[in-house]
Parts: C-alpha cells; structure tokens; sequence
C-alpha cells in the first residue's frame, strides 16, 4: 500500500514522519514510537500490514537524533522516556492535527508510550506495547552489554549505519550509555502505571534476550486500566518480526473488542 513521508518543523529539529492509508479517517489512528536502536525504515512492513488489517490510519516517526530526523548535539536526558510527550511525540500530534489516537511502542518504545498516555488520558484510546520493559532489569542490562560486544564488529556499525547515517555512534551511546548508567539504575514504570486507565494489550517473547516476563506481568498488574498480555512462546524482543500474524492477530482482536 502507499504511504506519504514528510519531515515536520520541532522545537529541536526536524522530525521524519511517515503515513500508510491516510484516507482511513473514521477511525483513531495508531501511532508507532519505535526502540532505542529504531527509525521507521526498521519497522519494515508492519506499518503496512498493521494498517491493513485494521483499517486505520497508522503512523511511525523517527524520535528527534534517529534515523532520517535531526540530530542531537548533546547526550540524551535520563528522563528521556518520560519526556518524549513533549518531544517528537507532540510534535507529530500537534503538525498533523492528531487529537485521538492509539499508541503502540516496542522496547523502549513501549514505555515511551505507556508515559504519553498517562501524561494524556483524554486523547488516548488504546495502548499496545511490544517488549516493553517496565524497570532496570539485569537481563535487560546483559542483552545491552552483549550487543555492545556485538557493535565492536565494524559490519554491525555499517549495518546500523545504513539507518542513522552520522548519527550512529549517537544512537549507540543513547541506548548503551543510558541503561547501563548509575543514574538510570532505579528507572521504573511503577509510578507511572497506576495513572493509565484505558485498555491495554501487553505483548512479550518469552524468549527476550531484554527481559523476561516480569516485565509485562507488572505492566498489566499496575496500570489502572483493563488489560490484556500475550504471551509469546519461542519469541523473542522483536514478535512483530517474527511473529507478525501473530502479533496482527492479538492487535485486531484487541481493538475490535474496544
């Protein structure tokens, strides 16, 4: 299916957004916040499918410093998570007069949306997250460690740098830099939880190498709202890719019952 692409004017720099099935306007759209190494491209064809399996509008944009938006001269906050509302997220809303909307958030992204709906209650309808982490687990900090061995290897630069271009050292030091940090050690989603109160689906391999199943189990456990999980067997931190049927299947029957 076709989609649209365009940069938008933020307070910090252009952002990158694109658009699949824009002409699906009875609907909430679904908006997209990808992980900590992400862009748009990296999502492949989920967008795609994910559109036409639920006929809506669906949206992804690459968060300011990643991918095909401007870069960031300076480190990444330790609030980043929390104060992605404020970010990219609220510029894409407000440019493309997005006044509803449904999130879905993979990794990182996953808490980046679970904030944005507990910081704006009114405008969300539904939130889907994919391999969420909800608190500094020492899994999570293994796999971190484990891959920064595997970005040693110069291919794997070249591979990411094929998304991020100049910014790839930057995205790397993001992600590594941040998690593994004394001053990001007792990051949580435990405040933040309690204050969400629409519906919820919580997808998670129980094969991922970035947490285990604590993480959607206390998702679902401490949000306000009604909530669903799936469970993925021999799935790990990217069912959408591995599993999309699956994930599709869990996603329309979700918002089919809202």
């Amino acid at each position: 299916m076709p989609f649209f692409d365009k940069t938008l004017k933020g307070k910090n720099g252009g952002v990158f957004v694109r658009e699949w099935n824009t002409h699906f306007c009875d609907k909430t759209p679904i908006v997209l916040i990808h992980d900590s190494l992400g862009c748009v491209e990296l999502w492949r064809d989920f967008p795609d499918l994910l559109s036409q399996k639920t006929n809506r509008r669906v949206i992804a944009y690459d968060r300011i410093g990643f991918g095909k938006s401007d870069p960031i001269p300076k480190p990444i906050s330790k609030e980043f998570i929390a104060n992605e509302v404020s970010e990219s997220f609220a510029t894409v809303c407000e440019q493309l007069n997005i006044s509803k909307f449904i999130l879905l958030g993979h990794s990182v992204g996953g808490g980046m949306a679970l904030n944005c709906a507990s910081q704006l209650p009114n405008q969300c309808e539904a939130i889907i997250t994919i391999a969420a982490q909800s608190f500094v687990e020492d899994k999570t900090l293994a796999g971190i460690l484990a891959a920064k061995s595997l970005f040693q290897n110069p291919k794997q630069i070249e591979r990411l740098e094929k998304y991020h271009g100049e910014k790839t050292q930057w995205v790397l030091d993001s992600w590594i830099n941040t998690w593994t940090s004394n001053d990001f050690k007792n990051w949580s989603l435990e405040d933040v939880l309690p204050k969400i109160n629409t519906n919820l689906l919580v997808i998670h391999g129980l094969n991922d190498e970035y947490g285990s199943e604590k993480h959607p189990k206390s998702i679902v456990n401490l949000s306000g709202g009604k909530s669903s999980l799936a469970l993925m067997e021999d799935t790990a931190h990217f069912p959408h890719r591995e599993k999309p049927v699956d994930v599709l299947k869990y996603i329309h029957e979700f918002l089919e019952s809202l």
